[in-house]
């Protein structure tokens, strides 16, 4: 645990290494796995996750665009990196990174097998995408006619992948549309197989899917949020460590009298003596205006503190009247007491877009244990 002197984002890579092994245990040993390090790692370091997984011999990883994928080979990552959302203008540095793009349309395909062959490329390594419902990227499954007239005889790509992306997988209530999609993808699969010939890694499954459809996991998985610490299901939850902790500080406290306001457009007015603590982050960190006028609150020695008034672009400002409290005291966002989960629920969000809106001005702090 590190003493908290300013605003820190602490990750804990041991946590880490306990969601891979514990997802890992959902599957059968023989299929691969792909973690998926998009968004700075979920809002951390993705260089650091990335260095952390490949410790751990994880098969591959995945990031959304190419700049992501260029970062983590700068940065010394060897192992295959998946970019799950390739954009024209970056194919070159695809190739010249040996990055795998996902060909999601005819378009795509089309402008990168011409890159690739302008670059004298064999076999290069691709990956293709089907849509089986989430109607967000992907090949149609009549598509696959065209991709093998495409392709031909040019031997310049080689399809490593095939893959499609579950849309309702951590809802049980869709259990029907979840169950569709992967029957979708089966035909898919044989379809592809027979027109293009075997395909090394067939990959349907995200956290939720990994948890709740193990009979569908294929050669290969993905996980994003999960390796994170988050299952989305509070009976997955409990079984995996949050990675991410944030925490800062309290810069001043303030005793107001009744009838005083606080913060911009005065928006919170004290009915009684009421102590206040402002700390040192704001909607330019990630914390956004959602937050306030007490919908959430934070951790100060375990005892809940509303935010109050308009969260500000630097600071916000909380109510600890009845809290034994100083200037310099820790203060917890989320992490040991609060998950991500429950403070993003307090504005209507979740976990995902909390994490990934960190601000990279938080420093942030490693530990292993």
């Amino acid at each position: 645990m590190h003493d908290t002197h300013e605003t820190v984002l602490e990750i804990n890579l041991g946590a880490l290494e306990h969601n891979y092994r514990f997802l890992r245990s959902k599957i059968d040993p023989s299929t691969k796995f792909m973690g998926v390090v998009k968004a700075t790692g979920y809002g951390s370091n993705p260089l650091v996750i990335a260095r952390k997984l490949e410790s751990l011999k994880i098969d591959a990883l995945a990031v959304a665009y190419a700049s992501e994928g260029i970062h983590l080979r700068k940065g010394g990552i060897k192992c295959p990196i998946l970019v799950l959302h390739p954009q024209e203008a970056n194919f070159e540095g695809i190739i010249a990174h040996c990055l795998e793009p996902n060909l999601y349309s005819p378009k795509i395909l089309k402008t990168f097998h011409k890159v690739a062959g302008e670059a004298s490329q064999k076999d290069y390594p691709v990956h293709l995408k089907f849509n089986t419902g989430l109607n967000r990227l992907g090949f149609w499954e009549n598509d696959v006619k065209h991709i093998k007239e495409e392709l031909g005889n040019s031997g310049v790509l080689k399809i490593k992948g095939i893959l499609s992306h579950l849309g309702a997988s951590e809802d049980m209530s869709e259990k029907e549309f979840t169950e569709g999609q992967i029957k979708a993808f089966e035909s898919i699969v044989a379809e592809a197989e027979q027109a293009l010939g075997p395909i090394p890694l067939k990959h349907l499954l995200n956290t939720s899917g990994i948890l709740n459809y193990p009979n569908a996991q294929w050669s290969m998985v993905r996980s994003g949020i999960g390796l994170y610490g988050y299952g989305n299901d509070p009976k997955y939850d409990s079984a995996l460590r949050p990675v991410a902790s944030l925490k800062t500080i309290i810069s001043q406290l303030h005793r107001i009298e009744p009838g005083e306001t606080v913060g911009y457009n005065r928006a919170f007015r004290a009915d009684g003596f009421r102590t206040t603590a402002t700390l040192p982050l704001g909607h330019a960190d990630g914390i956004g205006r959602q937050y306030g006028n007490g919908k959430a609150s934070v951790l100060i020695h375990g005892k809940r503190a509303p935010i109050i008034g308009n969260v500000c672009m630097d600071m916000l400002m909380v109510d600890v009247t009845g809290i034994d409290c100083k200037e310099g005291d820790e203060v917890i966002l989320f992490g040991e007491g609060q998950s991500a989960e429950q403070f993003a629920s307090f504005a209507g969000t979740i976990s995902y877009e909390l994490l990934t809106g960190i601000s990279p001005r938080i420093k942030r702090l490693y530990r292993e244990s």
